[in-house]
């Protein structure tokens, strides 16, 4: 095992590697409650959602861990499974349908993984781009979070206006929020899970959570292939295949790049295995699709597990390890994933850590700033993640046109603006 994952050259053991990867677990176990919890909202069932969620995690971690070697998890990604649940209500969808362009989206993701078009289609976006669509995305799930419990609720006069405090959920939703957010600034290692646990244990005392299925229970048998790839060309949902491809290149490789930053992976700029590194968030998505869940990506708890010592592969082994153990827990996560208020303040605040490229962007420059800020404000108030893309999409290459600097921009942010135009305007996603 040393050999395998070259401990000694990393300045690592295995007993470190265990307790990282148990961090970075913990950190992010979430997933298997919220990802059902938001995907069974869109008619997917909850039970082969929990399956997928596990199965999509624990291919793609094991891949990190074994080619890569590097302590880096993947799991379904938040905000993408927002996206595909938005996608799902559009009119006309089903949910096979969109499974069918996360398949397509993942496959393009292999093939661009072994290529070089997936470094000149980054390099040719402008981080401004970037940042806003990360940011927009952290508003949009953080949006649902608030939905979801209650905090804000319809408003005739405004769209939206805030709920009715004084319900019990909404309520408990609130406390749960405070705990997790106090563990946070207390820095305890898997605040999330821990908050999430702590509400938990309210919502049992209250009587708003009850385990009447029990706790332990053989897995669910996973439902292979209930997808429609037809559908995803008969009815051209190409927008939707290139916002998941997207959303998902800039997703896994900007947090690859951040983990091996912090854990000292980097060498003058570059990330050693990335396209292992790469294909293996491609493979878990497609993986994932097939058995019935939203886009994967690498997770940026991961840092969670550097920060407790993990510097290879053995890190995501162990993470993985954790994810197939949990299968046997289905009754307690289904339970836990029918209470808002537990899963609601992972939401808010997991948009919360997505904002964080708003301060890297150049507010000073309008050319810059305006297109990100379109992103970041179209994507909460269409609900629509998509939208928020082509807009940004469409504005960024336009504004530097008519400014004069049309030559700082890559022909590739042209091509796609026109074909955004060009989708919005006889092709628009609901």
């Amino acid at each position: 095992m040393k050999n395998l994952f070259r401990l000694t050259e990393n300045n690592t053991n295995i007993q470190t590697e265990i307790v990282a990867g148990l961090t970075t677990f913990l950190t992010m176990v979430y997933i298997i409650v919220v990802n059902p919890a938001i995907l069974s909202a869109a008619g997917v069932p909850f039970e082969q959602v929990f399956m997928a969620t596990i199965i999509s995690a624990v291919v793609g971690t094991l891949c990190m861990g074994f080619f890569a070697n590097y302590p880096i998890a993947i799991a379904p990604g938040m905000g993408l499974n927002a996206y595909f649940a938005s996608v799902v209500a559009a009119e006309g969808l089903s949910y096979q349908t969109v499974f069918g362009t996360v398949f397509v989206a993942g496959i393009l993701f292999i093939l661009l993984s072994l290529t070089t078009l997936r470094e000149t289609l980054i390099k040719a976006i402008p981080s401004s781009l970037k940042y806003g669509i990360t940011s927009g995305i952290g508003l949009f799930i953080a949006f649902n979070g608030l939905k979801m419990a209650g905090i804000v609720a319809p408003n005739e006069a405004n769209i939206v206006g805030l709920g009715d405090l004084h319900q019990p959920m909404t309520l408990l939703t609130l406390i749960g929020l405070f705990i997790t957010l106090i563990l946070f600034v207390w820095n305890m290692k898997g605040a999330l899970f821990i908050g999430m646990l702590i509400t938990t244990i309210i919502a049992i005392f209250t009587g708003q959570l009850s385990f009447s299925e029990g706790y332990i229970s053989t897995p669910p048998t996973p439902v292979f292939f209930d997808l429609d790839i037809a559908g995803v060309f008969s009815q051209s949902l190409y927008t939707i295949v290139f916002a998941f491809l997207l959303v998902t290149i800039f997703d896994t490789t900007g947090t690859m790049i951040g983990v091996a930053e912090q854990a000292g992976f980097m060498k003058n700029g570059n990330m050693p295995r990335a396209k292992a590194a790469l294909l293996s968030d491609a493979t878990a998505t497609t993986v994932g699709s097939m058995f019935g869940t939203s886009p994967s990506t690498a997770y940026i708890e991961s840092t969670s597990g550097v920060a407790a010592g993990g510097r290879t592969g053995l890190t995501s082994v162990i993470v993985a390890l954790l994810f197939a153990l949990s299968i046997f827990f289905t009754p307690i996560i289904s339970a836990v994933a029918n209470i808002p208020a537990i899963t609601s303040p992972v939401l808010i605040i997991v948009g919360c850590f997505m904002m964080e490229g708003l301060a890297k962007i150049n507010w000073k420059s309008f050319v810059e700033a305006f297109p990100a800020f379109a992103i970041i404000l179209s994507m909460p108030l269409t609900s629509s993640i998509a939208t928020g893309i082509s807009i940004g999409f469409i504005t960024y290459p336009l504004l530097k046109l008519v400014c004069g600097r049309g030559k700082e921009v890559h022909w590739l942010l042209y091509l796609f603006g026109v074909i955004f135009i060009i989708q919005m305007a006889f092709f628009p996603t609901h």
